[in-house]
């Protein structure tokens, strides 16, 4: 609460982290345990339900051309991805 209020499609990591993400088809690809600065952009970390290695972590870069649709409220990430990319 004590954080500025961030611009429109602007998040603060702490509170990505838990979204469920949901690809456009709405296969459920697991909550969002982590982001990874790459310098140029952020990545999302998800981890597919039934899995707990870090090794099986699908990585969504965190850009318009992926991201659909953050949801705070709905707690929902909607993405333009697939668990075979």
């Amino acid at each position: 609460a004590s954080f500025p209020t961030p611009d429109e499609d602007e998040f603060y990591w702490v509170d990505l982290i838990g979204l469920q993400v949901h690809n456009r088809a709405g296969l459920d690809l697991g909550p969002v345990v982590g982001l990874i600065e790459t310098g140029p952009h952020c990545v999302l970390r998800i981890q597919p339900a039934g899995t707990s290695a870090e090794a099986d972590q699908v990585l969504i870069p965190f850009v318009a051309a992926y991201v659909d649709k953050v949801d705070l409220a709905g707690k929902r990430v909607t993405v333009d991805w697939d668990l075979d990319d």
